[in-house]
């Protein structure tokens, strides 16, 4: 999908959340608002899977190390 530049005025309080929750979810502010407009739009399916998709990139080696060897039998 193309991109589109959208500029937007908030104070510094809002724009300081902004930054602080995106760097708390390791994505950019672009992403983070991206994200929460999909939500308020009703596309929160989408966002959870790319959320889990994140999660899996971050702990998957745990995940595989913790439970792999254990349940590779049990699919």
């Amino acid at each position: 999908m193309a991109k589109t530049q959208l500029n937007v005025r908030v104070d510094e309080d809002t724009a300081r959340a902004a930054r602080e929750r995106a760097l708390a979810r390791g994505m950019s502010v672009n992403r983070y608002i991206e994200e929460l407009v999909r939500q308020d739009a009703g596309e929160v399916g989408h966002t959870f899977v790319e959320a889990a998709a994140d999660f899996m990139k971050q702990y998957g080696a745990v995940f595989a190390e913790e439970f792999g060897s254990e349940r590779e039998g049990q699919r």
